[in-house]
């Protein structure tokens, strides 16, 4: 006889007010930065792309080897995490196709893994020096830890503990969205302040050098009053189910 993995289903919570419109938005951004950050890599050289100042390529342009296969596995890797993460969120979807809730999700755990460990490689040659080796570091280590307790909770039949790792995990992914709308509200800032007296390579250096932290750390912020609400709402939606009060969940999950 086949032995069979219990699961423990999440309690289903009523949605808050204005979850669609969420959903929407971040699947938008997540794919639109997924685009505009992937796919200059993928059809021009590093030298072409640095000639006309995209992105990082100067950075990397005349980097090692090594150097250049982890920033393409970070570049491509992080690109398909921000494609398939907000699908993730989709409700309907995880009810009508879960086979395709879960594929996307194993491809979305393959993708943090490579763009993770990629990632890591490249802290030490990062362009915002020692704050971006601490908050760059530090955004790849906390990413694979939460995608992987996120997983693991899944593999043994935990979804309630597996939703709130992995949305964790989405606020840290979605760092390649906010890493680009803070450097740009920070170059613009800088341009109002100090008008035509504004360098713009040393204001956009000044707002990279606050991205390491600032990309990610807000995200999390938000990620956790979300998981604690919704732990709160299981809990209500449990007492008025039993009729008794729910018991605590173990701050592991």
């Amino acid at each position: 006889m086949t032995a069979t993995r219990s699961v423990r289903p999440a309690p289903v919570v009523p949605r808050a007010p204005g979850a669609r419109t969420a959903v929407a938005t971040l699947t938008l951004t997540s794919l639109a930065v997924a685009a505009f950050a992937v796919l200059p890599y993928l059809t021009a050289s590093l030298p072409a792309l640095a000639r006309d100042d995209v992105g990082l390529a100067a950075a990397y342009a005349g980097a090692p080897g090594f150097v250049l296969g982890a920033f393409y596995a970070h570049v491509v890797a992080g690109g398909v995490a921000l494609v398939c993460a907000p699908f993730q969120l989709w409700a309907g979807l995880r009810r009508r196709h879960p086979a395709v809730h879960r594929w996307t999700g194993r491809v979305y755990v393959a993708a943090v893994a490579v763009g993770g460990v990629a990632g890591l490689v490249l802290v030490p040659v990062n362009q915002a020096g020692l704050v971006g080796t601490l908050g760059f570091g530090a955004l790849a280590v906390l990413w694979l830890w939460t995608t992987w307790r996120g997983y693991r909770a899944v593999r043994g039949g935990d979804v309630a503990a597996h939703q709130d790792w992995m949305t964790r995990s989405f606020a840290l992914t979605y760092a390649g969205v906010t890493l680009r709308l803070w450097t740009t509200a920070l170059v613009v800032a800088q341009a109002l302040a100090l008008g035509d007296a504004v360098d713009p390579e040393v204001a956009f250096d000044r707002a990279y050098a606050l991205a390491p932290f600032l990309s990610w750390v807000p995200n999390l912020v938000v990620a956790e009053l979300l998981v604690r609400r919704r732990r709160a709402r299981r809990g209500a939606t449990a007492v008025r189910s039993s009729g008794r009060p729910a018991q605590r969940t173990s701050p592991d999950s």
